[in-house]
C-alpha cells in the first residue's frame, strides 16, 4: 500500500517560491548599478547594512560600483560609495574584491575632497578595508598614508576618529611606521587626544599606535617637543579604558628603556607614580609586568632587568618618592602605595575565599 506524498509546509513552499524571484530580482539590481542607476546603488546600500546574505549575493555589484565612484555627478558617487562600504564590513572576500576592482584611487581622490561628508565616508571605506591583511599593502602603496594623517589633521570629528583606526590597521605592518612618522603625526594624535574621552575606543587606538611609533627617536622627539605630549599619555594611563592604559604605559616604558637618562625626568615630573602603582593592582596582566619595570627604570639607582622580580614594589617606590621634589608629591607616593598594597591583600583574601567556597561546594556534589 503506497503511502500519500506528505504535502510541503506553507514556509517551506513560500521559501522555494521567493529563492528563484530574490536571485532573479538581486541580478535585475546588478544590471540597474551596471546601468548607472543611483537608486540602484542605494538599494544595494540598504540591503546590505544589516545583511550578511546580502553582502555576499550583491558581491557581483562590486566592479559597476566601482565604475560608479568614478562618475563626475556627487550624488552618483556618493551613493556607490556608501554602497560599497555596506558591502565591504564584516565580508573579507568583498575587501579584497572592491581593492582589486580598482577602488583606491578614486577613495583617494575623495578624501581630498573640500566635501567633509563625502571625506568622511571615504575615510570610512578605508578604515574597513584596511581591516583586511591582504590590502595592507596595497593601501599603504596607493599613497593613502599621506592622506590619512592630513585628514587627521582637518577633517570632521567622525573622520578623524576613523583616520586614527585606519592608520592603526596599516601600523601593524612595521613597514608603514617610518611612511606614518614622516608626515608628523604625533601633533594630531595629541590633540584627538586633549580632546577626546580617555576611555573612548578612539583613545585606545591613539596610545597603540603612538606605542608603536615611539620605537623610533623621531617620534619620541616629536612627542617630547609637542607641549603636554608625555602628561596627555600619562593621563590615558591613569583614566583610560585597560586596553588604552596598556598601551599608554607601553609608550612611556619604550620612550624610557631607549634612553633612561634622557626620558626619566621627562615621565616623572608628569606625575607617573601614582597612575602606575595603580596598574600594578588593576591594569591587565602585561600592564602590570609592564608598570612595574617602568617603575624600576625610574627609581634613583642603576637599572637592571634581571632584579626587577627579585626587588619588591615598596623598595622601588621608596627611592623614587626620596627624589621627587617636594614632600608632598613624595607622600603621595607613598600613601598610594600603601593604598595598592592593602587592595591587593584584600583581593588575594577574596580569591582565597572563593577557592575555598568552590572547593566546599565540589566536596558536596562529590
Amino acid at each position: 500500500m503506497e503511502l500519500p506524498e506528505a504535502s510541503p509546509s506553507r514556509e517551506a513552499t513560500a521559501a522555494a517560491a521567493e529563492r528563484p524571484s530574490e536571485a532573479a530580482a538581486l541580478r535585475a539590481l546588478v544590471d540597474r548599478v551596471r546601468a548607472g542607476e543611483v537608486d540602484a546603488a542605494r538599494e544595494v546600500r540598504r540591503l546590505t547594512r544589516a545583511s550578511s546574505r546580502h553582502r555576499r549575493k550583491l558581491a557581483a555589484a562590486v566592479e559597476p560600483l566601482v565604475a560608479m565612484l568614478r562618475s563626475a555627478a556627487p550624488e552618483a558617487g556618493e551613493a556607490a560609495l556608501l554602497a560599497l562600504l555596506n558591502l565591504a564590513v564584516r565580508d573579507e572576500r568583498n575587501k579584497t574584491k572592491i581593492v582589486d576592482a580598482g577602488a583606491l584611487e578614486p577613495l583617494l581622490g575623495y578624501l581630498q575632497s573640500s566635501d567633509l561628508n563625502l571625506q568622511e565616508y571615504a575615510t570610512a571605506a578605508l578604515l574597513t578595508l584596511s581591516a583586511s591583511s591582504t590590502n595592507k599593502p596595497i593601501i599603504s602603496a596607493s599613497g593613502a598614508i599621506p592622506l590619512l594623517v592630513k585628514v587627521l589633521k582637518e577633517g570632521n570629528p567622525q573622520a578623524k576618529n576613523d583616520s586614527v583606526m585606519a592608520l592603526y590597521n596599516l601600523s601593524t605592518v612595521t613597514d608603514n611606521l617610518q611612511a606614518i612618522l614622516s608626515v608628523q603625526p604625533i601633533p594630531p594624535l595629541i590633540e584627538l587626544l586633549k580632546g577626546g574621552k580617555r576611555s573612548s575606543k578612539t583613545a585606545d587606538k591613539c596610545c597603540a599606535l603612538l606605542e608603536s611609533l615611539l620605537g623610533f627617536d623621531q617620534g619620541r622627539v616629536a612627542l617630547t617637543c609637542e607641549e603636554g605630549g608625555v602628561l596627555t599619555i600619562v593621563e590615558v594611563l591613569e583614566e583610560g579604558s585597560l586596553q588604552g592604559r596598556e598601551h599608554a604605559v607601553g609608550a612611556l616604558l619604550t620612550m624610557c628603556e631607549s634612553d633612561r637618562n634622557k626620558y626619566r625626568n621627562v615621565i616623572l615630573n608628569e606625575g607617573v607614580i601614582p597612575g602606575l602603582l595603580e596598574l600594578t593592582v588593576h591594569g591587565t596582566p602585561k600592564s602590570r609586568v609592564k608598570a612595574h619595570v617602568l617603575l624600576d627604570l625610574l627609581r634613583n639607582s642603576p637599572y637592571s632587568r634581571t632584579k626587577v622580580q627579585a626587588d619588591t614594589l615598596e623598595n622601588i617606590v621608596s627611592n623614587i618618592a626620596l627624589q621627587i621634589d617636594g614632600e608632598d608629591r613624595g607622600g603621595k607616593a607613598k600613601k598610594m602605595l600603601a593604598e595598592m598594597v592593602k587592595v591587593s591583600m584584600e583581593q588575594s583574601l577574596r580569591h582565597l575565599q572563593r577557592r575555598a567556597s568552590g572547593d566546599c561546594h565540589v566536596l558536596q556534589w562529590k
